[in-house]
């Protein structure tokens, strides 16, 4: 029997996100919807998940003392993870103590770095990856390049968005790939992980939910990313029957040997009828915020009832629908949305603006939403929803 107590009193159920950006905001509204209070962790002050939360704390998550302390005081019943660059060590101690990480410490330890989910799926499970090395050093990153061939993909095995990831196309790029990911990595400078460029067809996300009642899979989602960063998703991608087994067969070993419920975010390369597996992210994926437009439960919604114990008995697709980010460039502390009349004119579309404080750079700072009769009416329409955008900074 699943109990949900009253927020803000002794019998509140309390739920501690690390990591508060746009997809902690949406799951700590889903959660409140339950009657859930929650408490947003994150680097930055002010960050979306702390706009909405009971309370807030701010302070660097790889800093297992502090975040200690946070979990000690407050008692969560429920820690959930949100972002990578954690201190997945705290968490393991914390688990083996008796509190309760979604999904589990040790998905969050493996995830936490490009090289032990590669490990898992490649060399323990025996699921067909790109071929990759892992350098440390530039000496042994050089030794890897050759190993791997020209072209190759390189990344740091801790950052997101794409942050530090680039592509080597001839030797001349050799140096800026290992500066470039040396400069992108969440927690500095390190380890990198070199692969094999692979030529494929489409990309997916393949959202799978482990809950109380076993596992279930979202229609797959196809995407764009520049630089590893997300610009567009629509749902559902087109696929044969074959590559969908494929996928979902990847997606429920990977899942399985992580363990614990939530969704998972898996990322896979489709080449025909042929499935690769890139990687999995046991938390809500930025390009997944396409349902909340398409389904009845977004993987938000899902992700709640998942970490409550709560039944998901079925999970009902609206449409064709896609997504578009919107990523402003430049150094601001005061974005303003314009024309949004113009905007939001057209039927069937949505928008959810993140409320994030600062641009340093470029950043991701909306997506825009919209329903088709296919998934190419919907992105028509998302684009068409974009051009009319203005961001003023």
């Amino acid at each position: 029997m699943v109990e949900i107590g009253t927020p803000l009193s002794p019998s509140a159920t309390k739920v501690m996100l690390l990591g508060a950006g746009e997809l902690g905001k949406e799951v700590a509204l889903e959660l409140q919807r339950f009657g859930v209070e929650t408490i947003a962790v994150d680097r930055y002050e002010g960050a979306p998940a702390q706009q909405v939360a009971h309370r807030s704390y701010t302070v660097s998550m790889l800093d297992g003392k502090a975040l200690r302390e946070i979990i000690e005081k407050e008692r969560p019943d429920y820690i959930v993870p949100e972002v990578e660059a954690i201190a997945t060590a705290t968490l393991l101690e914390l688990e083996q103590e008796g509190f309760k990480v979604i999904p589990t410490a040790n998905a969050a330890f493996l995830t936490m770095n490009r090289e032990g989910i590669r490990r898992l799926a490649a060399e323990t499970l025996g699921i067909m990856t790109s071929p990759y090395r892992f350098a440390a050093e530039r000496e042994e990153f050089q030794s890897a390049v050759q190993e791997i061939g020209i072209p190759c993909v390189v990344k740091p095995i801790m950052s997101s968005s794409g942050h530090g990831q680039s592509v080597i196309r001839s030797a001349a790029d050799i140096d800026d790939a290992w500066r470039k990911a040396q400069e992108g990595g969440r927690a500095g400078a390190g380890k990198v992980i070199v692969e094999g460029f692979v030529q494929f067809d489409y990309e997916i996300t393949l959202l799978t939910v482990r809950h109380a009642g076993g596992t279930s899979y979202l229609p797959p989602i196809g995407h764009i990313q520049i630089d590893g960063d997300y610009r567009e998703s629509w749902q559902p991608q087109p696929m044969s029957r074959s590559a969908l087994a494929k996928a979902e067969e990847i997606a429920g070993k990977i899942t399985g040997a992580l363990g614990g419920n939530g969704i998972f975010g898996v990322e896979l390369f489709v080449c025909g009828d042929d499935v690769i597996f890139s990687e999995v992210s046991p938390r809500p994926h930025d390009t997944g915020m396409v349902t909340m437009i398409s389904q009845e439960l977004s993987e938000f919604a899902l992700h709640a009832r998942a970490i409550l114990g709560l039944p998901i008995p079925e999970i009902k697709f609206w449409s064709p629908a896609a997504s578009k980010a919107v990523v402003v460039d430049g150094e601001s502390d005061q974005a303003v949305f314009a024309n949004l009349d113009q905007v939001l004119a057209e039927p069937g579309t949505a928008m959810r603006i993140f409320g994030k404080r600062e641009v340093n750079g470029h950043r991701r700072m909306a997506v825009l939403l919209a329903r088709g009769s296919d998934h190419e009416d919907a992105l028509a329409r998302v684009r068409r929803a974009y051009d009319k955008l203005k961001v003023n900074i």
